[in-house]
């Protein structure tokens, strides 16, 4: 049954857009197993919308979809880039936009399946752009971050442009080198541009599932859900990302679980330490997950199991029968 809603379904009304249905919500909740009954049941494929499942060598922390999951519907965008490599949600909506009109030329319905919020809103709406980059300030930028670490180029970005620096990590010098590259070059913060696109126009309709439970219970499902990563061997995973040469100081090894394990490794938390202030962090990180996707007036709030009412908005979405500009979500719930 619909948990709750706050206001209308707006989609756009191009007949031309490539449709999509999306399913998204906070970690742990069972989208994976949400989505693929929905890909069984219309012939869908699933399109990846997780900023860590991208990473290949990192599967038990990620939560990524099994082989047999995998076997069972096509998964994209999993597994397409190593731990080093450098990523983002441009880079995500370019591909992630391609593959929806593939799938759509072959007549088959793209779930696109998720927690990453600004992956799903950049695949949905595009990115604003910016100047075309300038390779000589890149790379005085990259020399400056080996000789002198990414600290000292996030202390520069945060004198000018102390909003995207909020937003970024002082490790995450792939993103801090990009912000202070459109400042140099076209004068103007990269807040700024994101700001004046604010993701107003829409390449794609959507029907848009959020995955619902109650937070106790959703807590405790992800403290059993890290102790299931820990069984399987989350440690000796970071482990091996470390001796086939993985830096703890990485993007992807600074992620939720696999710092945890860094630290444990490193003597700077023990081993309870460690496992507790994981289990913490996917608990406040889910929190946030929940604190974006509400503030979407588009997301249809339901409970993770595919009902009947959920197949027929479905069928009812491709086949155009029903106005979704005007259907009102049901429910009135914020919790």
């Amino acid at each position: 049954m619909v948990r709750k809603g706050n206001g209308k379904i707006l989609m756009a009304s191009s007949q031309s857009q490539p449709r999509a249905v999306v399913i998204c919500g906070p970690t742990g909740i069972g989208k994976t197993c949400f989505a693929i009954q929905l890909a069984r049941l219309f012939r869908g494929e699933i399109i990846g919308a997780d900023s860590m499942q991208i990473y290949r060598h990192m599967d038990i922390g990620t939560a990524k979809p099994t082989p047999a999951e995998r076997s069972t519907v096509p998964h994209h965008m999993v597994d397409i880039v190593e731990p080093d490599e450098p990523f983002d949600a441009e880079t995500y909506a370019t591909l992630s936009f391609s593959i929806v009109m593939a799938l759509q030329a072959r007549q088959v319905v793209p779930l696109v399946v998720g927690g990453t919020g600004l992956y799903i809103k950049a695949l949905i709406h595009g990115l604003f752009d910016t100047r075309p980059g300038d390779e000589g300030i890149r790379m005085r930028l990259k020399q400056r971050a080996e000789k002198e670490g990414a600290e000292a180029l996030f202390e520069r970005l945060k004198q000018v442009d102390p909003v995207a620096a909020r937003k970024l990590h002082v490790n995450d010098s792939y993103r801090i080198i990009r912000a202070l590259e459109v400042y140099e070059t076209a004068g103007v913060p990269i807040s700024d541009f994101q700001q004046r696109h604010r993701f107003q126009e829409s390449r794609l309709t959507t029907l848009k599932f959020g995955l619902y439970m109650e937070r106790e219970r959703l807590y405790e499902r992800i403290d059993q859900r890290v102790d299931m990563m820990i069984h399987a061997g989350l440690l000796d995973e970071v482990r091996g990302l470390r001796e086939a040469g993985y830096s703890g100081a990485l993007k992807s090894m600074q992620s939720i679980g696999y710092r945890h394990m860094c630290d444990f490794l490193d003597g700077h938390l023990d081993w309870e330490e460690a496992v507790r202030t994981l289990k913490r962090d996917t608990r406040r990180y889910a929190k946030r997950q929940m604190t974006w996707f509400k503030a979407d007036r588009e997301i249809v709030w339901v409970d993770p199991v595919v009902s009947k009412e959920i197949e027929d908005r479905i069928r009812a979405f491709l086949s155009d029968q029903v106005n979704y500009a005007t259907f009102k979500v049901q429910g009135t719930r914020n919790g």
